[in-house]
């Protein structure tokens, strides 16, 4: 496939987006036509500073927008200082029923808060809470749960329902709205897709609020990647969401790779490296998993040393059934044979490879082919 032919697949879902207030998480800008910002949230014990740095650094160079670290108690809140100075990420607490809790994140540095105005407690404390975030003009996050809706909104609709969820988010808004404060974002978050939806797609008629979006306790690699997708995917295709969190129990680079897979798929960010393989059979003679997954996984590092870089489509395939003909619609292909495999350029044979020496092969005519970008839309000089 060309790069011209690249770029028309990137527009594929030519969505309006929601039109959103505006805020900023850190020097991220969130709303407002903003590019759709990538969350996850640290799997460390706060408190232990050495191994949450570790771990933001990681999905800093992951591509990660914002982070998100939970706050239970106060040494935890005191270690943001420490961390926010050793990282660029904007950095989001996440606080539950302890007002001074949020407000100690917020003189360590805090860009953001993550709290249910309502089970702060009395009046006098979210109004401190909004004191010390007007200051800094921090945004605040209202994040309401189907898990843990109030009990007289779970009896009033029936359950955790949609409209129960968007009816928590807006009493948690309007807390705010009454101390004239509207640095919000706002998530509704269930654990399965149609009341996910329900909700997001209510919410977005009641208010213009950005919203950040997720499906919560998604599940495992697999099922909550699925489920996420999904939901998430269906949302954004409507011009719905302005940040999103893809919860999964696994690794947050894991988080990170779905959504921004998820962005570059809709065409809300730029298509990055695209790697396309066969799903394999009994014909094949070749490692196509592994090779496909350590492709992906070279490419992914480059390109975070070359954002902007126009890349090319690489196609592994594990026989000839299929292989030539990926290979003339791919930029770089290979076309498994019996330990050895076919590698086309532009649909051009041009030559073939031992198994062991496909990874370089490859990434060596990735190389070739960045290069050739670069120099095809390098300014040429005028003749004197």
């Amino acid at each position: 496939m060309s790069n011209g032919q690249s770029q028309l697949e990137f527009n594929v879902f030519p969505c309006v987006r929601r039109l959103t207030r505006q805020i900023h998480v850190g020097a991220v800008v969130v709303g407002g036509g903003a590019p759709v910002s990538v969350q996850t949230m640290t799997k460390t014990d706060t408190r232990d500073i050495r191994a949450t740095v570790a771990q933001i650094r990681e999905l800093e160079t992951l591509g990660c927008d914002i982070i998100r670290l939970a706050v239970p108690d106060t040494r935890a809140a005191r270690a943001l200082k420490a961390i926010r100075r050793a990282i660029h990420s904007p950095l989001v607490a996440d606080i539950h029923f302890d007002h001074r809790l949020a407000i100690l994140a917020l003189e360590a540095g805090a860009d953001g808060l993550r709290i249910n105005p309502g089970n702060i407690g009395s009046s006098r404390k979210i109004r401190e809470i909004v004191r010390a975030a007007r200051e800094r003009r921090v945004p605040i996050r209202i994040g309401v749960n189907a898990g843990s809706l109030e009990k007289d909104l779970l009896a009033k609709h029936g359950g955790a329902t949609a409209e129960a969820l968007v009816a928590s988010a807006l009493r948690h808004a309007r807390l705010l709205e009454d101390l004239d404060y509207r640095e919000i974002k706002i998530s509704v978050k269930a654990s399965d897709v149609a009341r996910t939806v329900q909700a997001y797609r209510r919410l977005a008629e009641l208010t213009d609020y950005p919203l950040h979006l997720g499906v919560t306790e998604a599940g495992t690699l697999l099922s909550g990647t699925v489920r996420s997708s999904v939901a998430l995917g269906m949302l954004l295709a409507e011009g719905i969401g302005d940040t999103l969190r893809v919860s999964l129990t696994d690794q947050p680079s894991r988080e990170i790779w779905v959504g921004l897979e998820l962005l570059r798929s809709l065409g809300l960010r730029p298509p990055g490296p695209r790697v396309i393989s066969c799903p394999t059979c009994g014909r094949i003679r070749l490692d196509v998993i592994t090779l496909a997954c350590r492709v992906e996984d070279e490419l992914e590092k480059l390109a975070r040393e070359l954002p902007g870089a126009a890349w090319p489509m690489v196609a592994i395939m594990g026989c000839m059934v299929n292989g030539p003909g990926e290979a003339r619609e791919a930029d770089i292909a290979v076309a498994g044979g019996d330990r050895k495999a076919a590698i086309y350029v532009k649909g051009r044979h041009v030559g073939t490879v031992a198994e062991k020496d496909l990874l370089p092969a490859v990434i060596s005519r990735v190389h070739e082919f960045l290069n050739q970008s670069r120099n095809l839309a390098a300014p040429r000089r005028p003749h004197r």
